[in-house]
C-alpha cells in the first residue's frame, strides 16, 4: 500500500477524517472484497496524485465496525468523500478512476 494511504480505524476515524483540514476519502473495504482489490489501485493512484490536496483513508470493515455502520456503509467497496467533517460524495461498488476523480475534483 502507498505511504500517501493512510489506515484508518473507529479509533483514529474523528482525528483522521472529521477534523482534517483537507478533504478526506474513505475506502471502506475488506481483505476478502474482490471488487475492493480491483479498485485498491485507482485509490492508491489518486492518493499519490492529490496528495496534500487530498488525505485518504483505508477503513477495514472487518476489524472496525463502528463507523460503517454509522455512515450506512451496506455493500464494500464504499468510498465516501468527507470536506469539513460532512460527507460530500458517496459511491458503491467499482468505477473507473475517471468517474472517482470526477467526484472528488469537484471537492480539491
Amino acid at each position: 500500500m502507498s505511504d500517501a494511504v493512510l489506515t484508518g480505524t473507529d479509533a483514529t476515524f474523528d482525528a483522521d477524517v472529521l477534523k482534517s483540514d483537507v478533504p478526506v476519502l474513505v475506502d471502506f473495504w475488506a481483505p476478502w472484497c474482490g471488487p475492493c482489490h480491483m479498485i485498491a489501485p485507482a485509490v492508491e493512484e489518486i492518493a499519490e496524485n492529490l496528495k496534500g490536496k487530498l488525505k485518504v483513508v483505508k477503513m477495514n470493515v472487518d476489524d472496525n465496525g463502528r463507523m460503517p455502520q454509522t455512515y450506512g456503509v451496506m455493500a464494500i467497496p464504499t468510498l465516501i468523500l468527507f470536506k469539513g467533517g460532512q460527507v460530500a460524495e458517496k459511491a458503491v461498488g467499482v468505477m473507473p478512476k475517471a468517474k472517482l476523480l470526477d467526484l472528488i475534483n469537484k471537492h480539491v
